[in-house]
């Protein structure tokens, strides 16, 4: 190990450990290692947007998957990728933004939208309220270049097992993906995910030692609870030479959303709609990132013109 890193770096909210990246590499370069704990992320956006249990892995599982996309995907600190999942099931779409810097924000369509344990194991129906029929996509933002938009299939429902179909599918980037999150209490208890991927040179023996370490790991959830995220990493490389190269880097729960931002959104609208909110008190807006909730007063309704936002009418948080 070059170095390591635990929860304990950073500081705490209030009884959950704050979230965090580790980076390393495996197998003399071949294997590339991205593993995040998003307790504290996945917990502020159960509150923030009031998610039913099974919304709340959902969202929890795509958060972590767009900070770990991030970070394989990005080519700078202010790179964002954009993942959305679009499944038949009762949950509707899920959005995340994950940035190469650590932040990260989402939200689903329908935040109560839920549904009984499994019977056959136990588990959240995550795949049922997701969907196995749909479509998953992933949109890069890099500074100064055109959006980019990839998109297949899904084919579970489940999330781990749609972004590594989608990174084979999509990027030609074979991996290995884990994630999950474990409620205890009304709350996130433990969140957060892995994602191995092959580098140029790996090898089949490699691969197969990869592939029987992930598989004797069992669920990765389980793992989360019971071990460290550093523990989680070495037991996926196991006997592949881990090499921590970076210290953990922290990830937090941001929206891009101000007050500005939603004062600017009014001027969709025109003049005598306007008039209306301003004849009913003010208006409210709400980032449907992050569920932020603006009163926007009468006159500072009044004082708006189309010259003098600081940014586009139509430009999005």
């Amino acid at each position: 190990m070059t170095s390591a890193a635990t929860s304990q770096d950073h500081d705490w909210t209030p009884g959950i450990p704050a979230s965090f990246i580790l980076r390393g590499t495996a197998a003399g370069g071949t294997l590339r290692l991205v593993a995040t704990d998003s307790t504290a992320v996945v917990e502020e956006a159960r509150l923030r947007h009031h998610l039913s249990k099974t919304a709340t892995a959902a969202l929890g599982r795509s958060l972590s998957g767009a900070l770990l996309l991030s970070i394989v995907l990005g080519k700078k600190a202010d790179s964002r990728v954009t993942l959305r999942i679009q499944g038949e099931g009762p949950l509707g779409w899920i959005v995340a933004e994950g940035s190469a810097d650590g932040s990260v924000r989402g939200y689903v369509r329908d935040p109560a939208a839920d549904l009984p344990i499994r019977e056959s194991d136990g588990k959240l129906d995550v795949s049922g309220l997701v969907g196995s029929t749909g479509e998953i996509a992933v949109t890069r933002l890099l500074e100064n270049a055109e959006p980019y938009t990839g998109s297949v299939p899904l084919v579970s429902g489940e999330i781990a097992e749609d972004v590594a179909h989608y990174l084979a599918a999509s990027e030609q980037i074979p991996s290995a993906v884990l994630l999950g999150v474990y409620e205890e209490g009304g709350r996130v208890s433990r969140s957060g995910g892995l994602l191995v991927q092959a580098m140029p040179g790996v090898t089949d023996e490699t691969l197969a030692a990869l592939e029987a370490n992930i598989a004797a790991m069992g669920p990765i959830t389980d793992n989360l609870r019971r071990r460290s995220l550093l523990e989680v990493m070495e037991l996926a490389a196991a006997g592949l030479d881990l090499q921590v190269v970076t210290q953990a880097q922290a990830a937090k729960f941001k929206c891009r959303c101000s007050r500005q931002k939603a004062k600017n959104s009014l001027l969709y609208f025109g003049m005598q709609e306007r008039q209306d909110m301003m004849n009913e008190g003010g208006q409210e807006v709400v980032c449907h990132w992050c569920n932020e909730h603006y009163q926007i007063t009468p006159d500072e309704i009044a004082a708006m013109s189309d010259d003098d936002a600081d940014v586009t009418p139509r430009a999005q948080a």
